[in-house]
């Protein structure tokens, strides 16, 4: 069964319940899934955005605000 189709169907079986409850439990399950989704939802850099990290991180490096990836390791290694 394809998506359409599947939603097609819970939709039908949604219009037919008539306790208070179970659409109160949907309605969570959806208000749920709704936040998962958002919270997964991917947006890239703008190119001026990536410059001005870049910039920061050449900064950085040259002030000496870096960790080696030893320093990194032994803080994980314990």
């Amino acid at each position: 069964m394809d998506i359409q189709s599947r939603k097609l169907a819970f939709i039908q079986a949604f219009l037919t319940l008539q306790s208070e409850e179970a659409i109160a439990q949907f309605e969570k399950l959806m208000k749920k899934a709704k936040n998962i989704d958002e919270e997964n939802r991917f947006s890239p850099f703008t190119v001026e955005e990536m410059n001005e990290r870049i910039s920061r991180s050449e900064d950085d490096f040259k002030n000496k605000k870096f960790k080696t990836t030893s320093e990194l390791l032994s803080k994980y290694k314990r």
